[in-house]
Formats: C-alpha cells, structure tokens, sequence
C-alpha cells in the first residue's frame, strides 16, 4: 500500500483545495467567512435539481437530519460523501492498512490528498445508485419539451447537478475549516437540524387529524377545542420531554472532564489545566455510526427497487421485512411500542425486542470503536497531545519535561475516557430515538445538535481568548 501511494503522490499533492491563510486570520473575520458560508448552505438547500420529477423518492429519508442536505435540492447528497469518506478511511488506518505518518508534512499531504480523492468517489458512488435505482426520476415533460423525450440526457444532467451539489459542500466545509470557525460539517447539522427543530416547535400547518404539526399552535388547537389530550397530543409531550432532557443532561455531560494540572517551564507561576472531557471524542462518531448504517439501507434499498429481495423488502423508504429491517434504526415510539396503539410495524414483540438489541449493540460498540479511531486520526490521542504539550512550553508538575513520559501520563486518562464517552454517547443516542424529538429529526441528530454548538461556543471562547492574548496560539495549536 505504501508503494501505491508513493506513486499517487503527485496526483493526491494536486487534489483541488480551497487555499490556507498565509497569516493569523482575526476572529471577526473568521465570523464572517463562517456566516457567509451558513448564507450559501440555506440558498443551495432552496435550489430544485432541474428536470427533478415530483414522483421522485428520497433513499436518505430517515437519515436526511444526520446527512445536513435538502431532499431534492442541489445538496441533495450533504455531508454524506465526506462522512462515508472519513469511514473508510479510519477503518484502513484502524486495519493498519495504510502507513502514513501524519505528524510530518508528505504523510498530512498524503492523506489530505486521499481523503479528498476518496470525497469525490463517494459523491459519484452515491450519486449513480439514485439515478440508476430509479430513485430521481427525470421529468418527462421536461425531458420532451428540451431532449425531444429523451429521459436519459435528462438523468444525465440530474447526475451532474448531485455532484456538483457535492462537490460545493466539500469545498464549503474547506472554506469554514481554514476560515471560519469549527468545522462545515458540524456547521451544516447545526443547520438543518435547527430549522427542523423550530419548524417542529411553530409549525401552524394542519396535518391529518386537522390540529396543527407544530408542538405550541398542536397544544393550543387541542386544549381550545376540547379533544382528547392523550390521543392527541401523547406522543408530541413525550418528544417533548426527551428533547429538554437531552439539552440540558448533553450541556451538564460536556462540561464534566478529567482536568491534568500543567506548568510553563519558563515562567514561573504560569499555571493552566488540560481538560480531558467525558465525551472526549465529541459526538461526531455517531454521525459515522449512522451514515454507516445509512449506506446498509441505501444498498438493501437500491436491491430492492431492482427486484432483489433477499435482503429484505420495503415499502417506500421503509423496511419492513428481511435482514434490512433488523439493521435499520429505531427512531420513534411507534417504531417499538408493540402495546401501544401508536405501532404501526405489525411485527411480534421478540422481533422488535432482536431488532432494538442490535441497534444498541450497533451504536454503542460502534460508538467506542469510531471514537478511538477519530482520536487517532484528529490528532487527539496521546502522543499527539504530549507533543502539543510540549512545543507549548507547559509540563506536568512532578515529571520529566518529555514527551514519552508526558504520553504515558496521558494513556491513563484519554484511551479510558475515550472508550467510556463513545459508549455513553452511543446509549444516549439510543435512548433519544426510542422515545422520539420535537421536529421529527432523530434522537441522535438532537444530540448532535446540541453537542456540536457547545463546542462551537468554546470555540469560539477560545479564539476571542487568543485574539486577547496572541501568545496563547501556540498552547491551542493554531500556529
């Protein structure tokens, strides 16, 4: 493998990137290229694929808060190629794989080279299925009144519009990453699935029982006139009680930490503190944990349109029999509440009882087993820190100024709290989608929701930190 990328080089060195700052970029610039990259997002998710037809289906459905995309707009694919990107990436470099050294210039050119190169395979391995599958169909109209009938130049077009939808969310995320504040990919679910979680809240619009679908207007519509508050606001007060539960139990979480005490070398009486947070890994594994079984259902589903079956069937983008309906997620109550008149599945009790225990089991080993590969690979494990640690100038009081015994010191908290926050995460995920979320996103997009602008507030805190005191760049790794 090393040999192949050795001969890759020069095409991964040339892979199209948005270009660094040569120099410090100010915080309110940084806010700005943050705010204008959050502007574009909203206008691409407001742009219709042309020559889209209406009877199209959406293979991303019960995913589509995770995949941060408009279904049936420009960025229809989201963050879905990046994401599914980084997985494959993580498990070869997990398997030991590849051999790239990131800790020097060649090996971070290498695999930014490759990650990039990996990008643009998953938007056209994602893309093709939903054109081929039968999944975006082209407008015949359109397709008679422009390619005289022709519906294969029409899909061809439509392909190409997914991909450059990909392509741009690639290039967005670059821009906030080196730019901006945080990272495109946490900016984008922030996004989405804000606006659905206030569409859920506001929402006046009357659905099928004629009471509005938004938590508040549903509220005041069913006391007004008199009905039946359990049947028919039930299920809305339960998403609404798990959605302030996990808002407040995520902020108390990411504010629990190991803290190690550190002292400059240099000057003398200059203290700090490196934290080692519970969820050390953030909530971003989940996102891979899921994506991963959003390509399990995208492939049983793409089978299936074609008339294979033995992986299981669906109805619409649901499965509802087979191998596919084990592996899919459970997102609501009425996904598993067998008693309750809400269930909807027609499914014996065993069944949903094999089904949830996979999806736990899925989540949570899958959550510690990403986030030891997103330590790893982010340059948050041990020896990356003990070499932040000390190019800072700080040590830990009580042991050797080196880098080997500061990463020793460290093996004791970060592989433990890394292993313990990935399972955390993981049941809390679990236990969100089990009794549903305001705004009909899942569990675990509330979760991530929440998590990502806790982080993007200390970030934020961070760089105003840094813009105050300049010197302190080089303990945060910013030069």
């Amino acid at each position: 493998m090393g040999e192949i990328l050795d001969r890759m080089e020069p095409i991964l060195a040339k892979m199209p990137s948005v270009k660094s700052p040569e120099g410090h970029v100010h915080f309110k610039n940084k806010l700005a290229w943050t705010a204008a990259i959050l502007i574009v997002y909203f206008i691409l998710t407001n742009i219709p694929v042309f020559g889209l037809s209406a009877e199209s289906q959406d293979m991303f459905q019960y995913f589509r808060a995770l995949l941060a995309g408009s279904s049936g707009s420009i960025v229809h694919l989201g963050i879905g190629p990046i994401v599914t990107a980084s997985i494959v990436l993580q498990l070869l470099k997990g398997a030991d794989l590849i051999h790239i050294d990131t800790s020097e210039i060649r090996g971070q050119i290498q695999y930014m080279g490759l990650q990039k190169l990996m990008i643009f395979i998953m938007i056209v391995v994602e893309a093709l299925p939903m054109i081929v599958g039968g999944f975006l169909q082209p407008d015949q109209a359109v397709a008679s009144a422009l390619f005289g009938g022709n519906a294969t130049i029409l899909s061809l077009l439509i392909f190409v519009q997914i991909c450059i939808g990909g392509v741009l969310i690639f290039l967005m995320d670059e821009v906030v990453t080196k730019w901006g504040i945080g990272s495109g990919v946490g900016l984008f679910i922030i996004a989405g699935i804000s606006e659905a979680i206030i569409n859920g809240f506001i929402n006046w619009a009357p659905v099928n029982d004629a009471y509005p679908v938004g938590f508040f207007p549903r509220i005041f519509a069913v006391v007004l006139d008199g009905a039946n508050f359990i049947q028919y606001f039930g299920t809305d007060l339960i998403a609404f009680i798990t959605t302030v539960a996990i808002f407040l139990l995520i902020v108390y979480v990411e504010s629990t930490r190991v803290e190690i005490p550190l002292a400059h070398t240099q000057v003398r009486g200059a203290r700090a503190r490196f934290p080692v947070k519970l969820i050390y890994a953030s909530v971003l594994p989940m996102i891979l944990v899921r994506v991963l079984q959003a390509n399990f259902q995208m492939i049983g589903l793409f089978l299936n349109n074609v008339g294979i079956t033995i992986f299981g069937t669906f109805d619409g983008q649901s499965p509802t029999s087979g191998l596919m309906w084990y592996l899919a997620p459970i997102n609501s109550p009425s996904d598993w509440m067998w008693w309750m008149p809400m269930y909807t599945g027609g499914h014996m009790p065993w069944e949903v009882l094999i089904r949830l225990g996979i999806d736990t089991v899925f989540m949570v080993v899958g959550g510690a087993i990403f986030a030891l590969f997103w330590v790893k690979t982010a340059g948050l494990d041990s020896k990356a820190v003990a070499r932040q640690i000390q190019m800072s100038g700080m040590s830990i009081p009580g042991y050797r100024r080196n880098p080997a015994v500061l990463e020793k010191v460290l093996d004791r908290y970060i592989p433990r709290v890394t292993i313990i926050g990935g399972v955390f995460i993981g049941l809390m995920s679990v236990v969100a989608n089990l009794f549903g979320v305001i705004g009909s996103v899942s569990g675990t997009g509330l979760l991530l929701t929440v998590s990502i602008t806790y982080r993007l507030y200390e970030q934020i805190a961070s760089e105003q930190i840094m813009e105050m005191y300049p010197f302190m760049r080089t303990f945060f790794g910013k030069e």
